[in-house]
């Protein structure tokens, strides 16, 4: 494999899909030391493409990790108020985001819970004005992943570490469709087939949907005049961009104090560090009441608790079982990837796209209509083979969404 020509394809897909980049933009990327041969090829890709500066934040796993380890209790409740004031004033002068994560699942396995939770609401509350930005489209953004040495073993164990990192980095490139002849036009034929699917789903005006699965029974009803959403998205100036690389769902926003019933996870979570497995939750009025997990259930439920927002949905999303991420067959350990092979959910804040006219709703007109609110949105994947997804409308006629985990709906 040509790995340099393979890497400009990711880079342009990630540039031009992506972020949509025009000249005289600007772009505020996250970069760690295993991305620098990406990176490096990103930043002259986009410099042709008439960007006028790429800005680099750096982070580092080892140094993460020391801070866990070795810095006084009271340093995890800090968060440097600088780097946010940076980070609006970047986007108000007209730069957009690119995060790019190259995970380690496990970095954080034996931190105390504790913690982990600490750091996460220090930082997601001190990020707030920052997530704004991005839940509400202010910016183009784009999330895309750098498979990683820590993380191809993670996935592929059994694998030699360098043979492991190799097939990792050909399993992003299909799923991401940069080993299609022209991932350009693929792209595009796929946004146009997201936006068919957004279509039948926005012209059926579902009151509610039903999920059922082994393990999961729940009724979950939407927000009045929810939007679903999917593929492209656009920023107020009318400027598309791809927010996620890869994506396949389609999303809109539940009531955040109307689902009712169990569900369980049909996907391990990565998160914080952590491997969170066999977990589920039961929902009342909303709220998750009742949850478990064999593995990670105290990260569980140090998240619920980070505010009131936490413990409701803010996201519903339906995935085809049959697309590329998933005939992978590979558990990615990476929500970005795993959350795009499977319907999920996300705990935590709403995304106001998905409810026109909602981003200059204050805290008391969103508890009115329905959308949470929460310092944080965590994606869990509730699909695959068994699970059967219908919409009800407000007649009460029920109509088949995915039977057996893929579309019913028909499209032309």
């Amino acid at each position: 494999m040509n790995w340099e020509k393979q890497l400009r394809k990711y880079a342009q897909v990630i540039l031009k899909v992506g972020l949509n980049i025009q000249p005289g933009d600007k772009i505020a990327l996250d970069v760690s030391e295993e991305m620098i041969p990406l990176v490096r090829i990103l930043a002259r890709e986009a410099y042709k493409m008439g960007a006028f500066h790429v800005r680099m934040s750096f982070s580092d796993d080892e140094i993460t990790l020391s801070r866990y380890e070795e810095a006084p209790q009271e340093a995890l409740s800090y968060f440097p108020a600088f780097e946010v004031q940076a980070t609006t004033q970047a986007f108000d002068d007209g730069y957009h985001r690119l995060a790019l994560y190259a995970p380690n699942p496990e970095l954080l396995k034996d931190v105390d819970p504790q913690k982990i939770s600490l750091v996460q609401k220090t930082q997601a509350a001190a990020m707030k004005p920052v997530m704004d930005y991005v839940t509400q489209n202010r910016v183009k953004w784009c999330v895309a992943s750098v498979p990683s040495k820590a993380w191809a073993s993670s996935v592929f164990p059994e694998l030699p570490e360098e043979e492991a990192l190799e097939r990792l980095w050909e399993s992003v490139f299909e799923a991401t469709r940069v080993q299609e002849e022209d991932p350009l036009q693929a792209w595009k034929e796929h946004d146009s087939k997201l936006k068919k699917y957004q279509k039948l789903l926005n012209d059926a005006s579902f009151k509610k949907l039903i999920f059922k699965a082994p393990g999961t029974d729940l009724e979950v009803e939407l927000v009045e005049g929810h939007a679903w959403l999917g593929g492209s998205g656009v920023t107020p100036a009318g400027e598309s961009f791809m927010a996620n690389i890869p994506t396949e769902e389609i999303f809109t926003m539940p009531h955040a104090y109307r689902v009712n019933g169990r569900v369980m996870a049909s996907m391990p979570l990565s998160t914080q560090g952590r491997l969170i497995e066999n977990f589920w939750f039961e929902l009342r009025d909303g709220k998750v009441v009742d949850f478990d997990a064999s593995e990670g259930r105290e990260i569980l439920e140090e998240m619920l608790k980070i505010d009131e927002g936490a413990s409701r949905f803010g996201e519903v999303a339906l995935v085809s079982d049959d697309s590329p991420i998933s005939n992978t067959g590979i558990l990615f350990k990476n929500t970005l990837f795993d959350e795009n092979a499977s319907c999920h959910f996300a705990l935590g804040s709403a995304y106001s796209e998905n409810l026109p006219g909602s981003e200059t709703f204050n805290a008391e007109k969103m508890r009115e209509v329905g959308m949470n609110d929460s310092m944080i949105h965590v994606d869990f994947m509730v699909g695959g083979p068994e699970l059967q997804v219908s919409g009800v409308k407000s007649d009460g006629a029920e109509v088949p969404i995915l039977v057996d985990g893929n579309w019913a709906l028909e499209i032309e």
